[in-house]
């Protein structure tokens, strides 16, 4: 059920079609959901990332690859731009709308960032399994600063955020580095029998945005040369969502939650805070 109250901004971003879409599907994609000021404010916050990574950086290309695809992690705290745009935009608003929930909380954000003419592709994955989080009220955003082709863009097999669980794998080395090997079905190959299965995806301009479940298998092939291709996403968390230890070095890592925050508990922690309804200033 929609708790959300009015809000003219998101009723004309989310239509009653692109909420049932989103339930269904678990993706949709959203158009203008970000103002040029924002957008232009993501991608001030990109460039200072992407000129000063955090220690929790990583390059997820080969050395040999003619690009780059470079990844970062949690830097909400740091990076001001980053920080505006979580807090200021329509975007908890929206993932209230889309996930029926009354509250919601930050979990993290996440930049990507494939340079012009990289050829790594992202595999076939759900987010879920490599976090500590459970439940289903959830919402990631895909944000571009810069416009991307259809053959460059995430793709989603629709429907697949309803489960089960697939075994997470890590990109390069392809290692069960967190569930136990045999613990869940491994994913089916996906490109080998692309028309098995519904595969939807979305050219896409600043100011869009793709949403989806935290489930929802996804992936993406790189980038065509002369085209860079910057992305922020940021994860939120609605009513349902839990805290799920793991014994393993989750992606990302939150070291030492598990001492501060109980198996099964809400996620009430500074790390993250209720972005929807908007909190005074002083709570962030």
């Amino acid at each position: 059920m929609n708790t959300s109250p009015p809000n003219a901004f998101v009723d004309a971003v989310v239509s009653p079609e692109l909420a049932h879409a989103f339930e269904r599907d678990g993706v949709v994609c959203l158009r203008g959901v970000l103002k040029p000021h924002e957008v232009q404010r993501l991608r001030e916050g990109l460039d200072a990332n992407l000129a000063a990574p955090s220690p929790r950086a990583k390059v997820a290309s080969r050395p040999d690859d003619p690009g780059l695809f470079i990844e970062d992690f949690c830097n909400w705290q740091e990076n001001a731009a980053y920080r505006e745009v979580i807090t200021t935009s329509a975007l908890a608003a929206v993932a209230a709308r889309l996930t029926g929930s009354a509250t919601v909380r930050l979990y993290h954000d996440h930049m990507l960032t494939k340079e012009a003419g990289t050829v790594q592709r992202t595999p076939w994955h759900q987010d879920q399994p490599y976090y500590n989080v459970e439940g289903s009220q959830n919402v990631s955003f895909w944000i571009p600063v810069d416009p991307v082709s259809r053959p460059a863009t995430l793709e989603f097999v629709a429907g697949s955020h309803k489960g089960p669980w697939l075994m997470p794998r890590s990109f390069m080395t392809h290692e069960a580095k967190w569930f136990p090997e045999g613990s869940l079905a491994d994913l089916p190959d996906i490109e080998a029998n692309r028309s098995a299965h519904d595969i939807v995806g979305w050219a896409v301009e600043p100011g869009d945005a793709i949403a989806f479940n935290m489930l929802t298998l996804h992936a993406s092939a790189g980038v065509e040369p002369g085209r860079r291709r910057r992305v922020f996403s940021v994860r939120m968390l609605g009513d349902d969502m839990r805290h799920a230890p793991r014994p393993w070095k989750t992606s990302p890592a939150f070291p030492g939650l598990e001492a501060e925050l109980p198996a099964g508990a809400p996620m009430d922690h500074p790390l993250f805070p209720v972005l929807f309804p908007v909190p005074s200033p002083s709570a962030l």
